[in-house]
C-alpha cells in the first residue's frame, strides 16, 4: 500500500498549485482521503479531506482557496491550491481512512496509510 504526493514547489504569493495524491496497493474508491500539513516548528494540521462519494471538509485558514477532489479511475486525490500565503509554506502529506466522521476528520491518528510528502514554498 502506498500514497504518494507530487506537485509541490516554490511559487510566489498569490500563486496556485495542484498537488496530487496517487494510491496503489488497495481500493482507493473505499477510503476517505485527507490532506494535512507541517510547517516548520509545528504539529502537522488538517488541510480538507474528501469522502468515497465526493463529500468535502476544509479547514477555516484554506476555505474558499483550496479545493479537494478526487478521480476514482486514476486512484488519485487532487489538491488544487490558490491565492497561496507565506503561512501555507508547509509539506502537504495525504492519507487514507476508511470512516467519513467529521468530527474526526482532522484526527492524525484515525488515518491508515500515509504519503512521504511534498514540499510547498511559498516566497517572495
Amino acid at each position: 500500500v502506498t500514497l504518494v504526493e507530487s506537485g509541490g514547489g516554490r511559487v510566489l504569493p498569490g500563486g496556485s498549485l495542484r498537488l496530487s495524491c496517487a494510491a496503489s496497493g488497495f481500493r482507493y474508491e473505499d477510503y476517505v482521503v485527507g490532506w494535512f500539513r507541517q510547517a516548520p516548528g509545528k504539529d502537522r494540521e488538517f488541510v480538507a479531506a474528501i469522502s468515497w462519494r465526493g463529500f468535502t471538509r476544509y479547514a477555516d485558514s484554506v476555505k474558499g482557496r483550496f479545493t479537494i477532489s478526487r478521480d476514482n479511475v486514476k486512484n488519485t486525490v487532487y489538491l488544487q491550491v490558490h491565492s497561496l500565503k507565506l503561512e501555507d509554506t508547509a509539506v502537504y502529506y495525504c492519507a487514507a481512512r476508511q470512516s467519513w466522521v467529521i468530527r474526526t476528520l482532522h484526527w492524525l491518528s484515525e488515518y491508515d496509510y500515509w504519503g512521504q510528502g511534498t514540499q510547498v514554498t511559498v516566497s517572495s
